[in-house]
């Protein structure tokens, strides 16, 4: 069997609070192949934020492996692992976490700043991978002159611009409305399919786990289901079904 893009053995994570140990993960075991579009699922304390960590290298497991794209992570180095988190995965969070004085463009630009590119070829990238979610129209808006579906679009592109292995999404359409939630969902399923690019929702909403491939449920820290989505929702035919609101318009 070929590697996969991210391989957990067994891995557990033991919190101390206090002197109570608080056993957020107890022995998962998850493989994902590369260019899979799915969702990991469960109600708050079922592990899924702290999964979300550990795959996201923010955190290490107490116990267990885990391999990103062949790498075993619990063996890099803190330098390391920034250098992985900032080549190999992109970030979308439900807060969107823009700087909010700086335009969309230059919000896009930053992970290249941390890998030491050009400005001409900072911009070049940043302004095409705005251009990727429909935003080459809006390069020198700041956060508060864009809806919330608009800024939710610049926090893809900058998760895009450094051409990561995979994107790990977080509550992406927490905070936004049902037909701008779809039109984040439309996106990541178009740069999945168009560009093969793996994208795993962390997620409580059953709305998105409907629009993907695979959904895993995690409860008390363990999987409790695995399950293949044979025919996922298409969410262009979603977003089509919903009556047009001008929610995703500038707001100035």
């Amino acid at each position: 069997m070929s590697k996969a893009l991210i391989e957990t053995s067994d891995i557990t994570k033991v919190y101390a609070m206090g002197d109570v140990q608080v056993h957020a993960l107890r022995g998962v075991s998850l493989r994902v192949e590369k260019g899979e579009l799915l969702s990991i699922m469960g109600p708050s304390g079922s592990g899924k934020s702290t999964m979300m960590n550990m795959l996201g290298c923010l955190d290490q497991p107490t116990a267990g492996t885990y391999y990103l794209a062949g790498v075993n992570v619990g063996q890099l180095s803190d330098n390391a692992l920034a250098d992985i988190r900032n080549r190999k995965i992109g970030f979308v969070f439900q807060t969107f976490n823009l700087l909010p004085r700086t335009t969309a463009l230059q919000n896009v630009e930053l992970p290249l700043i941390y890998r030491g590119f050009g400005g001409r070829e900072r911009r070049r990238q940043a302004t095409e991978a705005l251009e990727m979610v429909s935003l080459g129209d809006r390069l020198h808006h700041r956060p508060n002159e864009l809806s919330g579906g608009q800024q939710q679009r610049v926090a893809i592109a900058r998760a895009l611009v450094s051409q990561p292995e995979v994107i790990l999404a977080d509550e992406p359409t927490g905070n936004l409305d049902s037909r701008s939630g779809a039109e984040i969902v439309t996106i990541f399923q178009h740069l999945n399919t168009e560009t093969g690019i793996t994208v795993v929702f962390v997620t409580h909403d059953p709305d998105i786990a409907q629009h993907t491939h695979r959904v895993i449920r995690l409860m008390d820290g363990k999987i409790v289901l695995d399950e293949t989505i044979q025919e996922p929702l298409d969410a262009d035919e979603t977003l089509a079904a919903m009556p047009a609101t001008d929610t995703d318009e500038t707001t100035t």
